[in-house]
This record gives structure tokens, C-alpha cells and sequence, in this order.
């Protein structure tokens, strides 16, 4: 990159094509593995770079946190720092899967046979679809079309990210379905394993009846139903009457396993240690106590059913209560009832909702209880808060079903403290997003469900033996051997067995469940860094530096980085957690698909220039949300205009040629070099402190003044070659501008390296980071000057004349430190207002024009 020609008209418009290829071509942004040796683990910034999930489109958001990374970066890279910026694809999981079945008009059915010539009947929008309408294809086909798909989407992402500038190291990318990313997850899975951290449980499980998958803690979110209270009666075996519960689930009334109330509730403290017998189906149940009873609701009561919510699950556990399980996996009730039912007037009534969903067995249930009269009243329907998977569409179920799980704290003291502590041990910006991060981790009620019932992701790498009748084994597990891995447990054979010994008596049977996708993308930091793959590159980069990221994922990716990272290595995975906030709409409400008002960044990034949404972005501290109103974007135009004056600035500075030898010896020069020193503190000391917000206003604000004020006032010096301050005006604007691109080139990337490219070779974003030149001068003399300037242009503007009439005579006053400030910059302030006689007169107050004689003719 050597010196370019100054365009005689410089224009934004094609700069990010034009940079961006420079970039490319010079390796401007690659990690120099040699560099970094030499200089250690301290001489290196590593980012662990957020894979955004390669099934769909990005959003407005994506643009807005991507900036705060790439401006930390592009710091840490003029610092010295050999920056280590891998891109990550999040390729697996049920966004992917649901995103090809959306596109192609196809659903998975592994009993198919692979079809090599299979053509997909969509290729565009199928979301109109019905589930019975789409084409079911082999599990191989399936995951064909899902890798074709999420190629095709990290390409538009790439191009993307490129055109908003990101300083990424396009050569260190790696996507979380790849043959090293399996082999990867696979290999930390059978460590977690071999320690005793990993393991596999029969368990009560969220589950989502349409992804037919167990769901996470983690992936849970409270959305808002309708329902309404049943009372029930519940009789009394001595036959002393009934006990009233009220359920918004009499469709689980099969499922009944006890009731409960609080210790502390009078009204129920005599029936404790007694039983009940259950309505239609007359099944013997206990009274219990246990302290998560609410007195206050519905008839202060109720039914512990298995399952109906995440509490029953508690009290389940807790009080030691059978599993009577109604619910299958496809969300309707089970063929067979309960052994608990043994009256032929129970199986009956229980014949009546079965096979039914939820739905139908509950409209069921209410007109058994109302024909037998123990329906007592329905209350009017209500609001309240039911769990769902954060991408699905119906409420949560509870089922049983055996999954792999991995120890997380929930029920393991020490591990629990050793994760606040690492979390205690880091840098979080802005401090106040660690305690969400504890709240998370004290909040904990069960391990991590790292298992998944889906097609598209990595395999959980283990065998089960069978036995003498083709069964499995139980508590028996054949895991992969670490030199084969990747492996596939649905098309591989374990060591010591023949694939014909498949689901056969005395042979195996392969896990057919993957990964959650979290179980993966918790090992980012191992994926990019090269964790039992390249040694030397790991200990360049871990642990990290930097993990940014969304305040919506701490309680998923960052916390499951974390415990990966404790498991593993007994540390943190990185030293700052740097938290952005939410894009929110003109109305504060947070853009989300659901909602509708989703801003994609192609448009805004067109119509206005990346630098301008790069300004806008980094104008917001991070944690904080930030308004975006795609109708009248205001500051993504004050970052335009920032960007269109910093050419134009540089342009006009670099018509000034600097004389050999010239040194600074003009007190407004000094001044005015003195004043961008401490901006230059100010910048660094934010940037050092993630407070790229801060670094940008500081900078802004001082760039504003060095334009209107100070260029302004010695244009006229700097054009004079017989000026004696001509080489001190020409040198200055030349160390100022060098200066304020390096401040501002973080954020404005491409206006900065354009106009850098026209007095310097070489990048600017490989350039080094501004120092204070510290030339001695007094910055009251570059304030004083500038206030001066404002009051005559004032002064003009009020008396109607434009600012190019000559002034005979003008009056300032001001206090006597201004005033001798003033006097440094007399030459200057007389012609930039064309002014013959400029008297300064102290023993004022605030500065002020005392008088203002406008010349007759041409001074």
C-alpha cells in the first residue's frame, strides 16, 4: 500500500470494496504465528469470536455487537498486539434443521434408505407447508441438505462481515459441524466421561413435542397462556368428606401422585401423613407437605402430577414419590394406563383420553369430572407464565426419557463456588452483567442436558452393548477409541465388534442421539485456539483475552464456556467478558423475528456507508441498549457526515506542504497539540477499558473543534510561505491529522485508511497507536482562541453581515487569563475575521464582544 493520489471530489461511495480487497491481498489482518512467538503469550490479543448460527439472515444486532468486537481489535492490533481474531460458523441445531425443512419442503424419517440422486421438491420458502406435507428423506439426505444450506449462508454472512469491516482473520475460521469440530466435542465429552463429569440418567425431561427434543435449562423462556382453574374433589379414604384442589391440568389426573400443601398452612396440617383417593380413576394418593406449596394459591393445595411443571419434578424428587408417566413424546397420551389404575371403571375412563393430545384430553377429563359431579367449578380463564423452548412454537412437555447429562454445579457444592469464583476472577464490562452470570449459577436445578433427539450435529460417541435377547445392557457403555475419532455411532462400528454385529443378540447398538448444540459451541475457545490439535497455537491464545458477546447468552454460551473450561482446566477461558446490550425499536422493544421488526443490515449499510453504522454502533457503551429506527436512522447520519468530514479534513490539511525542517513554534500550534495529547490519554485509557463509547466521544468532540476552530483560525498562516509561523501551522495540521485518523480508525475503518493512503504507506491499522508528542503548549490558548472565534462569528451573523466582511475595528473582553491567552493567537483570530484592529481588553468576566466596527471597504 504506498501512497495514492487525493481524488479531487473524496467520496465514501466504493471504499469498502476497495479496502476491503486491499486488506485481502496485503494480509492485512492475518495472525502472524511468527510474530507472536517471539513476542509470547503477553505480545497476543485473542478474541473469542461469537460463530453467529448459519440459518437464515443476519440482523441489525449482529452489526451492532460485531463493531464493539472489531473496534477492541483493531485497537489491540495498533498496539502492538499480534491479534488473534478467528470467525466461527454455528452450523448444528434445531434453528438448522427447522431453516431446511422451511426451505426444502423435507422432514427427516430415519427408517428411509439414502437416495444419492434425491432432489429436494423446494428450493425457496416452503414454511407454508404442513408437516405431513413435506417430503420425508433419509437421516443422510437430511444432513446433505442442512451442509448445503449452511455453506450457502456463511457465504452471505462472509460478505457481510467484510463489508462492515470486521479486521477477522478469514483464514482462521471453523465451522461447528466439521470434521476437526467433531472430532473436537467428541474427545471432551470422552474426558468429562472418563472423570466422572459426564453421565446418563432415566430423568423427567422438558421436552418439545414438534423438535421431538429435550430441551435445556438453559434454552427456556417464560411465555404468557390462557387457563383456567379446575376444583376438583378429592375424597377422604375414612370417608370424612373431601380435600379441594384446583388444577389448570385435569388432563393428568391419570398421572396423580400425591397432594401437597405448605407445612405451615393450618388449614391442612391434620391431613398430613394421611390419603386421598383421586377422582374417576380412585387411586390412593398421600397428603404431603413441602415447603414450595403456595398458601395463597387456588385453594392453597395441589396435585403433584408426573409431570406437569418443573416443580413437580421437585417435589417428585424430594419426597420420593412413583413415576406414573401418561405422557409420550409425541405429546398425546400413552396407549397404556398407569399400573396404579386397576379398576376396570378407572382403565375405562383412562381408554377415553387415550391417544388423545393434551389439548383433546383435557376437554375429555373436564366433561368425565362433570358427568361424575367432582368438577366443581372452572374458574374464568387467566393469564400465567408456561415454559417453551426459546425457538419453539408449543408450550413444553414433561416426559421421561434416558439422556446424557454433564455436571454443572446444580448439585455439586464445590463446583458450584469454583464457578463464581473464576467468574469473580474475570473483567466483566460493564461489571453489573456478572451478577447475572451468579444469579444464573446459583439458580441452578439440575445438570446440563447434553443430549438431543435431532439429526443435524455431532454424534455422542458411544455403543451400548446387547445382551443374550438383543436388549441393551443397562449401565453398560462402549465408548469411542480417542485415535478414531470423529466417529458416527449410527453408520461405525465400536472396537471389537463388525458392523454385521449391529442391533443383533450379543452385538451393539449405536447411539443414535447428538450433541445440544451448546455442548459444542462451549468449546469455541478450544475449536479456534487449536486445543489437542496445535499445542503451540493454544498456548499463544488461552486462555483468551476477550469473549464478546449478547446479555442474552450468558446464561447459555458463556456459562457453558465456562464449565467446560473449569472441567478441563481448572480456569477461566478468558480474562474479560465484554457484554453488548440489545437493539431495541423506535417503541424500546427488543427486535426479535417474533416480533416482526427485525432490521437487516444490507439496506442501512448501502444507503448510508459501513462508517457511518460502525460510528453508530460504537457510539453505544457496552450493556447498554440502543434505539434503531430504519425510518430516520439519526445517528448512523451523524457518523456519515463524521466520516465525509474526515476525508474532506484531510484532503484540506494535506494542501499544506510541511517545509524540511519545520518545527512547532506558534503558541495556538503548541496549544492546539497540547489539547490533542490529552484526547489521546483520554482515548487510550478508554479503549484500555473497553469503553470504546467514551474513546470515540473524547476523540469526536476534539476533531469537531480542530475543524471548525483551529483550521479555521490558521488557514491563513498555513497558506502564507512568508509567514514565519507558516511552517509551525503546516507541520501541526500534519502531526493533528495523523493523529486523529489513528484515534478514529478503529471505528471510521474504511474513511481513515483512504485517506491515510494519501501521505502514508503501509495501513493505517497496522500503523502504531498514537503517543502524546508532548510539545510543550498551553491548551487555554487553543480554548480562548476558539471561544474568540465564536463570538465574532457572532458578532457578524447578529449585525446581518456575512463572515467574510472585513472588520475595522472589534472589542473583546474577558478576564485577564483569557485575555493573555488571546494575545498568542492575535494574529491568527485578526485574519480569520478579517479584522484591522483587534483590542483586547481584560478585567472581564466571561468573554464578550464589546464592539464591532465593519470596514466600509476592503481591509
Amino acid at each position: 500500500m504506498s501512497n495514492a493520489q487525493i481524488p479531487d471530489k473524496p467520496a465514501l461511495e466504493g471504499l469498502e470494496q476497495k479496502w476491503d480487497a486491499a486488506w485481502s491481498a496485503a494480509g492485512t489482518y492475518l495472525f502472524d504465528r511468527d510474530a507472536a512467538t517471539a513476542k509470547g503469550r503477553a505480545g497476543v490479543f485473542s478474541v473469542d469470536t461469537p460463530p453467529p448460527t448459519a440459518s437464515g439472515s443476519l440482523h441489525i444486532g449482529h452489526v451492532f455487537s460485531y463493531t464493539h468486537t472489531d473496534v477492541k481489535a483493531r485497537f489491540e492490533r495498533m498496539r502492538g498486539k499480534s491479534v488473534f481474531y478467528p470467525m466461527g460458523w454455528d452450523d448444528n441445531g434445531l434453528p438448522t434443521e427447522r431453516r431446511v425443512q422451511n426451505f426444502y419442503g423435507v422432514r427427516c424419517d430415519t427408517s428411509l434408505p439414502y437416495d444419492p440422486d434425491f432432489t429436494p421438491p423446494f428450493h425457496g420458502d416452503a414454511k407454508s407447508l404442513k408437516p405431513a406435507d413435506q417430503v420425508p428423506i433419509s437421516r443422510r439426505n437430511f444432513i446433505e441438505l442442512c451442509e448445503e444450506l449452511t455453506l450457502e449462508d456463511e457465504k452471505a454472512f462472509e460478505a457481510v462481515f467484510r463489508q462492515l469491516g470486521l479486521s477477522v482473520d478469514w483464514t482462521q475460521t471453523y465451522r461447528t459441524i466439521s470434521d476437526e469440530t467433531i472430532r473436537t466435542s467428541q474427545l471432551a465429552f470422552l474426558r468429562n466421561l472418563e472423570r466422572g463429569e459426564a453421565y446418563q440418567s432415566m430423568a423427567p425431561t422438558l421436552w418439545d413435542i414438534d423438535f421431538r427434543s429435550a430441551i435445556a435449562q438453559a434454552e427456556l423462556e417464560d411465555r404468557e397462556q390462557q387457563a383456567s382453574y379446575h376444583r376438583i374433589a378429592f375424597h377422604k379414604t375414612d370417608g370424612s368428606g373431601d380435600i379441594h384442589i384446583e388444577t389448570t391440568r385435569p388432563e393428568l389426573l391419570a398421572a396423580c401422585v400425591a397432594l401437597v400443601a405448605n407445612p405451615d398452612d393450618e388449614r391442612y396440617q391434620p391431613y398430613f401423613g394421611t390419603t386421598v383417593r383421586t377422582p374417576i380413576f380412585d387411586v390412593e394418593v398421600p397428603v404431603l407437605a413441602h415447603h414450595l406449596a403456595q398458601q395463597d394459591k387456588g385453594s392453597g393445595i395441589a396435585m403433584i402430577c408426573t409431570f406437569g411443571d418443573v416443580t413437580d419434578i421437585i417435589w417428585w424428587r424430594e419426597l420420593d414419590l412413583p413415576n406414573r408417566t401418561i405422557l409420550g413424546q409425541d405429546g398425546r397420551i400413552l396407549p397404556d394406563p398407569p399400573e396404579a389404575l386397576t379398576t376396570d371403571a378407572a382403565k375405562g375412563a383412562y381408554a377415553e383420553i387415550a391417544g388423545l393430545t393434551v389439548f383433546s384430553a383435557k376437554k375429555k377429563m373436564v366433561e368425565l369430572l362433570d358427568a361424575s359431579g367432582e368438577l366443581l367449578e372452572v374458574s374464568k380463564p387467566f393469564s400465567h407464565p408456561v415454559k417453551f423452548y426459546e425457538k419453539g412454537d408449543r408450550a413444553l412437555e414433561i416426559v421421561s426419557t434416558r439422556q446424557w447429562y454433564l455436571r454443572n454445579g446444580a448439585r455439586d457444592e464445590a463446583l458450584r463456588d469454583q464457578l463464581i469464583a473464576l467468574g469473580r476472577g474475570m473483567d466483566w464490562h460493564p461489571d453489573f452483567m456478572r451478577v447475572r452470570y451468579e444469579n444464573w449459577t446459583n439458580g441452578l436445578t439440575g445438570d446440563w442436558l447434553i443430549s438431543r433427539q435431532r439429526f443435524f450435529g455431532v454424534p455422542i460417541p458411544v455403543w451400548y452393548p446387547l445382551d443374550e435377547n438383543g436388549e441393551r445392557i443397562d449401565g453398560e457403555v462402549i465408548t469411542a477409541d480417542v485415535t478414531t475419532l470423529p466417529v458416527d455411532p449410527t453408520t461405525d462400528a465400536p472396537a471389537g465388534y463388525t458392523e454385521d454385529q449391529r442391533g443383533v443378540p450379543g452385538g451393539f447398538e449405536g447411539e443414535k442421539d447428538i450433541f445440544d448444540t451448546w455442548a459444542t459451541s462451549s468449546l469455541t475457545p478450544q475449536l479456534a485456539g487449536g486445543w489437542q490439535r496445535d499445542e503451540e497455537l493454544w498456548n499463544l491464545v488461552a486462555p483468551f483475552d476477550l469473549r464478546p458477546q449478547g446479555q442474552d447468552i450468558i446464561r447459555t454460551w458463556l456459562f457453558s464456556t465456562m464449565v467446560r473450561s473449569a472441567l478441563e482446566d481448572g480456569r477461566a477461558p478468558w480474562t474479560d467478558a465484554a457484554i453488548s446490550g440489545f437493539i431495541v425499536d423506535p417503541d424500546r422493544k427488543k427486535m426479535s423475528k417474533s416480533k416482526g421488526n427485525v432490521v437487516t443490515p444490507a439496506d442501512i449499510l448501502e444507503a448510508h456507508g459501513t462508517d457511518a453504522v460502525r460510528y453508530w454502533s460504537a457510539s453505544s457503551r457496552l450493556g447498554a441498549d440502543a434505539a434503531f429506527d430504519p425510518q430516520n436512522p439519526t445517528q448512523v447520519k451523524i457518523g456519515r457526515r463524521l466520516a465525509i468530514k474526515v476525508l474532506n479534513a484531510a484532503k484540506f490539511v494535506l494542501s499544506f506542504p510541511v517545509p524540511e525542517g519545520a518545527e512547532v513554534t506558534h503558541a495556538l500550534d503548541a496549544a492546539m497539540l497540547a489539547t490533542l495529547d490529552q484526547v489521546v490519554r483520554d482515548a487510550t485509557k478508554a479503549f484500555d477499558s473497553y469503553d470504546h463509547a467514551r474513546a470515540l466521544e473524547v476523540t469526536e468532540a476534539f476533531f469537531w473543534t480542530f475543524c471548525d476552530d483551529y483550521l479555521e483560525l490558521v488557514k491563513e498562516r498555513a497558506y502564507n510561505q512568508t509567514d514565519a509561523g507558516q511552517a509551525s501551522a503546516a507541520l501541526a495540521l500534519r502531526l493533528a491529522l495523523s493523529t486523529l485518523l489513528r484515534l478514529l480508525a478503529p471505528v471510521l475503518a474504511f474513511a481513515t485508511e483512504e485517506a491515510w493512503s494519501w501521505f502514508e504507506d503501509g495501513s493505517i491499522h497496522t500503523a502504531a497507536w498514537p503517543e502524546p508528542l508532548e510539545i510543550a503548549g498551553d491548551p487555554a490558548v487553543l480554548a480562548a482562541a476558539s471561544a474568540a472565534l465564536i463570538g465574532i462569528r457572532r458578532a457578524k451573523t447578529e449585525a446581518k453581515a456575512s463572515q467574510k466582511t472585513p472588520v475595522a475595528r472589534l472589542v473583546l473582553r474577558a478576564d485577564d487569563a483569557t485575555i493573555a491567552a488571546l494575545r498568542s493567537a492575535e494574529g491568527d483570530l485578526k485574519a480569520v475575521g478579517r479584522i484591522a484592529e483587534l483590542e483586547l481588553i481584560g478585567g472581564g468576566d466571561a468573554l464578550a464582544v464589546d464592539a464591532v466596527e465593519l470596514a466600509t471597504e476592503e481591509v
